[in-house]
């Protein structure tokens, strides 16, 4: 099976379209080389893959027929995915709410308030 629709059938993308331009962008390396959507799946092949800003890990157990339903998408592979790839985007997800986008107006009281403090620390 092709590597882009075998992604699509484990549902890690939504659509074929997806799982193609993410081969195509080198998001994709089955056994350590970067692939293009046509390259065939085999069963205990190791693939990365990059989604959402996470290097997920997966060994292919064996190959679905067609798209399977989320239930049975364990059959079908072995996730290896290290528990710290998920802790750092929750990190991101953290930081990201609490700074404001540059260009957001003026600082709000807190902010000049969290600044005069580091001021007055360094002096």
């Amino acid at each position: 099976m092709r590597i882009d629709k075998y992604l699509w059938c484990i549902r890690y993308f939504k659509t074929r379209n997806m799982a193609t331009e993410a081969c195509k962008k080198g998001h994709v390396s089955v056994n350590e080389q970067t692939v293009k959507p046509s390259r065939e799946v085999f069963p205990t092949d190791n693939i990365k893959l990059r989604k959402n800003q996470i290097n997920y890990q997966i060994t292919v157990l064996d190959i679905p027929e067609s798209r399977i339903g989320a239930k049975l998408v364990d059959i079908y592979r072995k996730d290896t995915t290290p528990k710290e790839a998920f802790e750092h985007v929750d990190l991101l997800k953290y930081s990201k709410d609490y700074y404001r986008k540059k260009g957001s107006g003026r600082p709000t009281k807190k902010d000049r308030r969290d600044i005069d403090d580091y001021l007055d620390d360094e002096e």
